[in-house]
């Protein structure tokens, strides 16, 4: 693509005798301009490329050896209501950070055409001395070629074969990467580049020139010709011989079709002999060396060449060594139209591509444009914007509550929004895990009263099920975020139960008993009853953390969501942190609240599966005593009264009460098992963490945003000053691009 940066740029009155700008295809938008045909003048040093440029372009450049081409200039017409100069340098793609900053920091004030005229050489000598070009050349320095660009430097290292060292210099290089930037603004003049590359040498002077700088001058070259839309302007003095010109060569590697490049014959008043003359008129007329696009013979204004001079200079082909030529192929006049010409037809072949990029680059600057969602540069836009994500972020709530994955892709993406789903997860693995380890020792069954075996050689499907659960519950790791420390609680791992049940009864009956006839007293029952839910808090606490993690990892990847913008993103949750917090500890709280209610008081329920569990467990040690007066363990027979009467009334006392004690403890322990797991899950979980009025996930709503006061709508949802300045070149982007888009249409 072309070199650089480029601006649009527009009429330039210079004094009549001056030629103004050739036209350009592009006479509306600048977008089209930077994407369309440019020409690129190239040739060998002292082929008198600056003439050609400012008779094509009426800028007058030096002749001064000091101030000859040494990097790569860039004049663009822009149109504008003033007329206009203004110069500036773009730094070389591989300048450091130190050298673009001062080079960026030269711009030349704007100037009328006429006193631009006047101070242009002086502008050049200020341009070369920010560039670091070295003013004075002599034998007594070398110039330094460490400016090679990453484009360049592949060549270069390549070219360098003989193994010689290259001298670096002392007070500045010969030539530079960056581009002295020209541009001529005013009403009229349509969009146009024109670009000038230093000429190409082929002997380095000692002390002056090395290879390495013959390297950067052809890559330069070559850096400018590749582009398909670059008109190639070859420059050639009619003085030497051109079927040997390197810059045809260069010209036919990138354009080798012809349909680019134009020959430019120079100093046809140097051409004395008759026989060169003929050779010159052969070459104009397609006899020898042709070209697709042909030659033109022009005489450009000579370093000597006063203003009167320079309006008589094409009286040279009035002479009859060049009078025989075609005039559309002799004069700058006759150049120019056919450039514009050429310009018009590459402009109307490059119609379906230049299309089709503009398209492209619309679309591009869009989605960067909608990425930082809507402008927000006032109270009304930040509030409106910030209820948009708040509505959004609540849309993502419900769904994740309701399971309805399907409204959004953002829950394929992200298995943390997926709340609900984890939370039933979690609450099954609970609800298995509190079943089986939440006594501190386990109960004695019925038909085994001496042991139980421990719950791994009892597994069950579902216990196994409950099992892969748990591990994916231990998955969610409640030390991810430090703001939750004096909130959940690290600890999970619960040991499982211990046996000897009845034995610690009898133990803690013989220690706490009193004057009670052949029971016991409700003090015995409340303290075993309180040890034996010793777990309690710790699992529910360590459950609950479970839960408020998972919350707080979709509340964060929900805004993730919902804000692009990670400052926005840390602002907001800054604004409603506490509270959220505060509303976790609610529901760590009620968690609380409900195992202190079914440990601390004095154990009572209404439910009629109490007394059957009771029933069921003495019915069931009576059969056991049985089976050995039977002999047989299942006994179908009959029995008669007295045997049942006798096995009760040999067993002693203490141990009557110990497993009355025991058959009591282990029917409330189930009911009141389940009943606190149902209430965990219904009022801590589900009231104050997911589906309550004051949950967590309701913070960041559009009420909240409606509360929230100008300073805080500002530090929150306000832009700063850099995405202020993006937004609005986007938007100057995107209006550029669609005039240029519309401007394809017809």
């Amino acid at each position: 693509m072309h070199s650089g940066p480029k601006t649009s740029a527009s009429t330039y009155r210079f004094p009549r005798h001056v030629s103004p700008c050739i036209p350009g295809p592009w006479p509306l938008s600048p977008i089209i301009a930077n994407h369309a045909a440019q020409l690129v003048v190239v040739g060998d040093q002292s082929s008198g490329k600056s003439s050609l440029l400012e008779s094509l372009t009426g800028i007058p450049f030096p002749r001064d050896v000091e101030l000859c081409t040494r990097y790569a200039t860039q004049i663009t017409q822009r149109r504008d209501d003033v007329s206009r100069v203004e110069v500036s340098i773009i730094p070389g793609p591989n300048a450091s950070e130190a050298h673009k900053r001062h080079v960026e920091g030269y711009r030349s004030p704007a100037l009328n055409p006429e006193d631009f005229r006047q101070q242009f050489p002086s502008i050049l000598r200020e341009v070369n001395e920010r560039m670091g070009i070295r003013m004075r050349l002599s034998s007594n320095g070398s110039s330094d070629s460490s400016f090679l660009s990453a484009q360049f430097a592949s060549d270069a290292s390549s070219s360098e074969d003989d193994g010689q060292p290259v001298t670096r210099p002392q007070g500045g290089s010969v030539f530079s990467e960056d581009v002295l930037k020209i541009e001529i603004c005013g009403p009229s003049v349509d969009y146009l580049t024109v670009i000038d590359v230093p000429g190409i040498f082929r002997m380095p002077t000692p002390g002056v020139t090395t290879k390495a700088d013959m390297v950067l001058v052809r890559n330069m070259v070559r850096w400018y010709i590749q582009d398909s839309r670059t008109v190639i302007l070859a420059v050639l003095p009619c003085n030497i011989d051109i079927s040997n010109q390197e810059i045809l060569t260069l010209a036919e590697e990138y354009d080798k079709n012809g349909e680019r490049t134009l020959g430019i014959l120079t100093k046809p008043d140097l051409v004395t002999e008759p026989s060169a003359q003929a050779a010159v008129r052969n070459i104009i007329l397609g006899k020898k060396k042709q070209l697709r696009l042909g030659y033109y013979l022009v005489r450009s204004r000579g370093a000597d060449m006063n203003d009167a001079d320079f309006l008589h200079r094409e009286d040279e082909f009035k002479k009859a060594a060049w009078a025989s030529l075609p005039p559309p192929r002799v004069g700058v006049g006759a150049l120019k139209r056919r450039l514009a010409e050429l310009l018009g037809h590459m402009a109307r072949r490059e119609f379906p591509k230049l299309r089709k990029e503009i398209g492209e680059m619309l679309h591009s600057v869009q989605r960067e444009r909608d990425s930082l969602g809507p402008s927000r540069k006032d109270e009304q836009e930040q509030r409106r914007f910030l209820s948009g994500v708040a509505q959004e972020f609540q849309e993502l709530v419900r769904a994740g509550l309701e399971a309805q994955y399907a409204v959004s892709a953002a829950f394929e993406k992200s298995a943390e929004l997926r709340l609900v789903t984890r939370v039933v997860n979690l609450a099954d693995a609970f609800s298995d895990e509190f079943k089986r380890n939440s006594v501190l020792r386990r109960f004695d069954t019925i038909d085994e009263p001496v042991k139980v075996e421990a719950s791994p050689s009892r597994a069950t499907p579902d216990s196994d099920r409950s099992d892969s659960i748990l591990e994916f519950a231990r998955d969610i790791d409640t030390e991810d975020y430090p703001e939750l420390e004096n909130i959940i609680s690290h600890d999970y791992d619960i040991e499982e139960p211990e046996d000897g049940i009845l034995d610690w009864i009898t133990d803690l009956y013989v220690r706490s008993r009193g004057m009670d006839l052949g029971t016991f007293s409700s003090a015995v029952w409340a303290s075993a009853w309180t040890e034996q839910s010793s777990k309690w808090p710790a699992m529910s606490r360590a459950f609950m953390s479970k839960v408020i993690v998972a919350v707080h990892r979709f509340i964060m990847a929900a805004l993730e969501v919902v804000c692009a913008d990670p400052r926005v993103r840390e602002e907001l949750w800054s604004a409603m942190q506490d509270e959220v917090l505060r509303r976790y500890e609610a529901g760590m709280a009620a968690a609380e609240y409900l195992a202190s209610a079914e440990r601390d008081t004095k154990p009572y329920t209404l439910d009629r599966h109490f007394n059957e569990h009771r029933q069921r467990c003495r019915g069931g040690r009576i059969a056991g005593l049985l089976q050995h007066v039977t002999g047989h363990k299942d006994y179908q027979g009959l029995v008669s009264i007295r045997q049942v009467s006798n096995v009760t009334e040999q067993k002693p006392n203490i141990e009557d009460i110990v497993e009355k004690l025991h058959d009591d403890l282990s029917a409330y322990y189930d009911i009141a098992c389940s009943r606190f797991v149902d209430n965990l899950l219904n009022q801590a979980v589900n009231y104050h963490l997911l589906f309550g009025p004051s949950t967590p996930l309701g913070v960041f709503s559009q009420e909240w945003v409606i509360g929230l006061k100008p300073d805080q709508l500002e530090a929150i949802a306000g832009e700063s000053p850099s995405i202020k300045e993006h937004r609005e070149r986007l938007a100057q982007k995107i209006n550029d691009l669609t005039a240029a888009k519309e401007i394809l249409r017809h």
